[in-house]
């Protein structure tokens, strides 16, 4: 029940109308018996800022950020966690409440301090590691845009042996390989990172262990989209996740099935970057199997 004493989560976008993320946390949330409600806010470009201002000013506890503030956002915040940092883009925000009992001010002033993590490519690298170790293994991403840059920084700091980047825009794709090697490079890791155009997938595919496509090929409405990589480019020995998750079964996930590859579903991705924001905001163990159930059921499958 709604209270006096209810802490607020929520996500902010622009549209908002179409996130699934309230069923998914306040399932969660329900769960744990915590004092605890998620809403979305739709907040227009403009007002991020004020935004950001009046969170604190009414003791929001957290938020999730979806598009267009991802990037924008961070100038916004005190803080930014390293990996965020890398990526260029924020899609959790922790807000921290401490009184300053030395404050001259009666009441004893809150001192609010703001801090930006990215979850979304820790919740691709969990739903593959559901499946098989990410360790010494060749990925193969497809798309340079923001998706696969918040995958590639993320499985790329996480134990692989190589990582190739396939683009249309094969310039794109080395800029995004660019970008990762620099900031490896800062924190003392060193892989293979290769840039190619997509003409180059069904060889790179060959040999990958874990293929990992960004790019918005099968999604609903577009579900008979021809998919980015057939059954005869991919192999029994390989791992494919597509991270559209509007159909369930898209076109690739067809193709990787009639391949005999191992398939990771789209949804599993949004719902493990829930879970660590969720994790973020609580310093307590989500209920993987009650939010996964909640999301399952508002996604209709």
């Amino acid at each position: 029940m709604i209270d006096g004493k209810t802490k607020i989560l929520g996500v902010i976008g622009d549209p908002i109308e179409h996130t699934f993320s309230p069923a998914m946390h306040n399932a969660g949330l329900d769960a744990l018996k915590l004092n605890y409600i998620y809403l979305p806010f739709h907040v227009k470009p403009d007002r991020l800022k004020e935004c950001i201002e009046g969170a604190k000013a009414m003791g929001i506890q957290g938020l999730n950020v979806t598009i267009p503030h991802k990037t924008n956002v961070m100038k916004h915040l005190d803080e930014i966690d390293q990996v965020a940092s890398m990526i260029g883009a924020v899609n959790t925000i922790q807000f921290s409440y401490v009184q300053d009992n030395e404050s001259s001010n009666q009441d004893n002033e809150i001192n609010v301090t703001t801090r930006g993590f990215n979850t979304d490519g820790y919740g691709c690298v969990r739903a593959i590691e559901e499946k098989t170790s990410i360790n010494d293994k060749k990925v193969t991403i497809t798309g340079a845009g923001g998706a696969a840059r918040a995958v590639a920084f993320q499985i790329a700091n996480s134990g692989i042996d190589e990582l190739s980047i396939l683009n249309r825009n094969a310039s794109k794709a080395e800029s995004l390989a660019g970008d990762l090697r620099t900031n490896l490079e800062t924190i003392g890791i060193d892989i293979g990172i290769h840039a190619y155009g997509i003409d180059d997938l069904k060889r790179e595919l060959s040999d990958s262990d874990i293929f990992i496509d960004t790019t918005p090929i099968g999604m609903y409405p577009n579900v008979d989209d021809k998919p980015i990589a057939s059954a005869d480019m991919l192999h029994e020995d390989l791992l494919v996740n597509d991270i559209v998750y509007t159909p369930m079964e898209t076109s690739l996930i067809k193709e990787a099935k009639l391949a005999n590859a191992t398939v990771v579903p789209g949804y599993k991705m949004l719902l493990y970057q829930g879970i660590r924001s969720f994790e973020i905001w609580l310093g307590h163990e989500a209920p993987v199997d009650v939010m996964e159930k909640a999301l399952l059921d508002v996604l209709g499958i």
